[in-house]
């Protein structure tokens, strides 16, 4: 795999390992569940490291972001607002013309076909280089 955006000698992949070790609680684990669940659905994703911190993931483009907040481990889709959900994962970021997050809480589980199938949307919409929401999507 592909690493980019490396700090202070580490590489992202390193950096984003840490983030996971040093959370220590369910947002650990959910981050690196949720990182798993990436590499699964596209072996090309490159991991970097932004944004004084934030873990990424991209694949000619973003894909999505992972942030831990207190209550809420948040992957923000870059161009979720163009990629259809018939999931429904996406909960937070709904009214954005761009970006869509799934907000995921102690306790929570994500459908886990559903959200590779996210992800695998997401690379295609980077790697055709449109950026425009379809209509279904926006339905």
């Amino acid at each position: 795999m592909k690493k980019s955006g490396a700090s202070q000698g580490r590489s992202a992949s390193e950096l984003i390992s840490k983030r996971i070790a040093e959370l220590g609680d369910w947002r650990g684990e959910t981050l690196s569940r949720m990182r798993k669940l990436i590499k699964q659905a596209d072996p090309g994703v490159v991991e970097e490291w932004k944004w004084m911190g934030t873990p990424i993931w991209s694949h000619d483009g973003i894909i999505c972001t992972g942030e831990s907040y207190k209550n809420v481990v948040k992957l923000t889709f870059a161009k979720g607002a163009s990629l259809k959900d018939p999931g429904g994962l996406f909960n937070s970021s709904l009214d954005g013309n761009v970006r869509r997050a799934i907000d995921i809480h102690e306790g929570e589980e994500i459908h886990e076909a559903a959200f590779k199938v996210l992800v695998r949307q997401a690379v295609a919409l980077n790697s055709s280089g449109k950026s425009k929401p379809s209509k279904k999507a926006k339905s």
